[in-house]
């Protein structure tokens, strides 16, 4: 497959894409019912809304790179080692989406082998379209983002989700949460890994961290955090984070709070 050449071109297509995925999850909300879903899982769900929001998503990508992998979390379609690989979450947020919550979003990422390339993630509860692409700033509805420039802890505002794996992260999380409360300006957990990265790269928050999540939780957003001036990295400061399941998006100024203290106390089996 040859290189691609109009990154932001292409760009602005996967967002079409997002967009009407995200339209079809919105609508679908109104007639959904709990019966629907099934749990994949302890406390992680999926229900026929994801499958088909993931088929629309993989159909209408392969329209545009038809030689390109995919990564997706319900495994409709797969890689095998192609050049070019998209990463998507038709649904990121499941659990919000099911109890009738905010937010919830659609998350659609190409990579390469060693590089994450386009980043778009769209939410349809503010309607509000995420999306970078490599070297070209990342941008929220045209509006080019960065990241915020907060440098005291007493002065974050921090995201500290709780993934689905208590056993490991129970006690990483106890410590996290018991380290920075009162401490820092607001710990929040929202339940949705790609839109809580995309508000690190718009400034919204300043530091995000999750272990035991999927490629296709993070690799959109990330790739905005790094175009609009932050830092990814692994639970261990490792800056090749593309094929881990432990992730620290921040500022950079503030990365390593959580850096230290997950040092301290880290999740088992890890």
């Amino acid at each position: 497959m040859e290189n691609i050449k109009d990154l932001e071109g292409l760009t602005n297509e996967v967002c079409h894409i997002a967009v009407n995925a995200g339209q079809y999850l919105k609508e679908e909300r109104k007639s959904f019912h709990r019966e629907s879903v099934m749990e994949k899982h302890a406390h992680d769900y999926v229900s026929y809304v994801d499958k088909e929001s993931e088929r629309r998503i993989v159909e209408a990508l392969s329209g545009l790179l038809p030689d390109a992998g995919f990564i997706t979390e319900e495994g409709s379609a797969g890689y095998d080692d192609e050049s070019y690989c998209w990463v998507v979450d038709p649904l990121d947020g499941t659990t919000n989406y099911i109890h009738d919550n905010a937010p919830y979003c659609v998350s659609i990422a190409l990579r390469t082998k060693t590089e994450l390339l386009i980043g778009v993630v769209y939410d349809p509860c503010r309607n509000e379209c995420f999306y970078a692409w490599k070297g070209g700033g990342a941008y929220v509805d045209g509006l080019k983002m960065s990241v915020s420039d907060v440098c005291k802890a007493e002065d974050a505002f921090v995201v500290a989700e709780l993934p689905y794996n208590s056993r490991q992260y129970a006690k990483t999380g106890e410590y996290i949460i018991d380290q920075l409360y009162g401490k820092v300006s607001g710990i929040r957990m929202t339940g949705s890994a790609a839109l809580a990265i995309c508000y690190v790269a718009a400034g919204r928050f300043d530091i995000w961290a999750e272990a035991f999540i999927g490629k296709w939780d993070y690799a959109a957003a990330t790739l905005m955090v790094l175009e609009a001036g932050g830092r990814v990295t692994d639970f261990y400061g490792n800056d090749h984070f593309l094929d881990g399941h432990h992730i620290i998006a921040s500022n950079g100024h503030l990365h390593f709070l959580f850096q230290d203290l997950i040092a301290k106390v880290p999740p088992l089996d890890m």
